[in-house]
């Protein structure tokens, strides 16, 4: 049985997601880096996956596309003993999967467009699109500071899918607009998902590559010290 390969940059928000969830998985990967700044490790990955988008999972002769679905794949297939990070009751597994598609909607994609807008050209960029992304986030944080006031994870009393997603949204999102400091609820659990040890193994992993993030004056310099 061959090792099922995962096509991964380590700065990526989406692949950190799919890393979380195999080390908690405990699933065994190939973890194969991707650099798309590359034009022929681009052409060769868009036979692989034709959106050209990672992370992206062959394992054998089917390949696994979007995030939440290779982390469902890698339970039903790859992990190990009992882990689970979606759990068996079809309640439950809403909750999960409602909070996953939360942070991929409303905290991923307005901490990507920040990063979009810092990635154009000097005066090309819309100060519309980052002060919409802006409060989209607080926006968010709000949602997310009351869903956590039991403590806890995101989806209850389990780390799940949900953390997952959350971790690396969160963390590259607060480099931009930081957590208001009445968001008491919210500012805990950030601290929990960083002292989470996969979530934590997977940032130390991707220390090397802060100092290519737009927002990077943004990170605390636990995680990135520009004079070390």
């Amino acid at each position: 049985m061959t090792t099922p390969v995962l096509h991964v940059h380590p700065l990526s928000s989406c692949c950190q997601k799919v890393l979380i969830a195999a080390r908690v998985l405990g699933a065994t990967l190939e973890e194969r880096f991707l650099n798309l700044g590359d034009p022929a490790v681009r052409a060769a990955f868009a036979e692989l996956s034709p959106m050209g988008k990672m992370p992206l999972l062959e394992d054998g002769d089917r390949r696994v596309a979007e995030t939440s679905i290779i982390i469902e794949y890698l339970q039903l297939h790859h992990a190990g003993s009992d882990a689970r990070l979606i759990p068996e009751g079809a309640d439950a597994s809403l909750d999960v999967r409602f909070w996953d598609r939360f942070s991929d909607f409303y905290v991923m994609t307005p901490m990507q467009a920040l990063t979009a807008e810092r990635l154009k050209p000097a005066g090309q960029g819309s100060d519309a699109a980052v002060d919409d992304a802006r409060q989209m986030l607080l926006k968010s944080y709000a949602v997310l500071d009351r869903q956590l006031q039991a403590g806890g994870w995101m989806a209850g009393t389990d780390f799940s899918m949900a953390d997952c997603a959350v971790a690396p949204a969160l963390f590259y999102a607060v480099a931009y607009v930081p957590l208001p400091k009445e968001l008491t609820h919210l500012r805990a659990y950030f601290e929990r998902l960083m002292a989470h040890p996969s979530v934590a193994a997977v940032v130390d992993g991707a220390r090397p590559w802060f100092k290519y993030f737009p927002g990077r004056e943004g990170l605390a310099r636990r995680f990135y010290d520009p004079d070390a």
